[in-house]
């Protein structure tokens, strides 16, 4: 994959979590603080107790992360499995005695459609976590 062509994939990859960061994640991170405090002001709760009030307080973020970075992992790896086709076909293109400039052009090519493929894939994806976010329950 060419410079350009990572930096497309990245910087749309990084927008959409930023995105999802502003409107979702950083509003379950602030109620995750904001329940955590009160599980310290009951000054009846055993320290076990306040922990585990703690923990219930982390889960709902901890959750969002897991399907988050899951998300993003899958969308890595089909990426990942498309420029991997693309090499086998330019291998075998040179193995049946193409010169290098063919394999270059028919591998430029290839690897440009998984780019635009996958980046088309990227709103759906984003609409997909946000539902995933939006049930997450609080």
């Amino acid at each position: 994959m060419t410079e350009a062509q990572q930096a497309r994939v990245q910087k749309a990859v990084e927008e959409m979590v930023q995105s999802l960061e502003k409107e979702h994640i950083r509003k379950m991170q602030g109620r995750m603080f904001r329940c955590s405090a009160e599980c310290c002001e009951n000054p009846g709760h055993s320290m076990n107790q306040v922990h585990q009030c703690i923990d219930r307080c982390h889960t709902p973020l901890a959750k969002a992360q897991g399907l988050v970075t899951s998300e993003l992992q899958q969308f890595q790896d089909r990426l990942t499995r498309c420029t991997m086709h693309c090499n086998d076909k330019a291998k075998d293109l040179f193995d049946s005695g193409a010169k290098e400039p063919a394999v270059r052009a028919l591998m430029d090519s290839c690897v440009g459609s998984c780019v635009d493929e996958h980046l088309s894939l990227l709103p759906s994806m984003t609409r997909r976590l946000k539902d995933s976010l939006n049930s997450i329950a609080q």
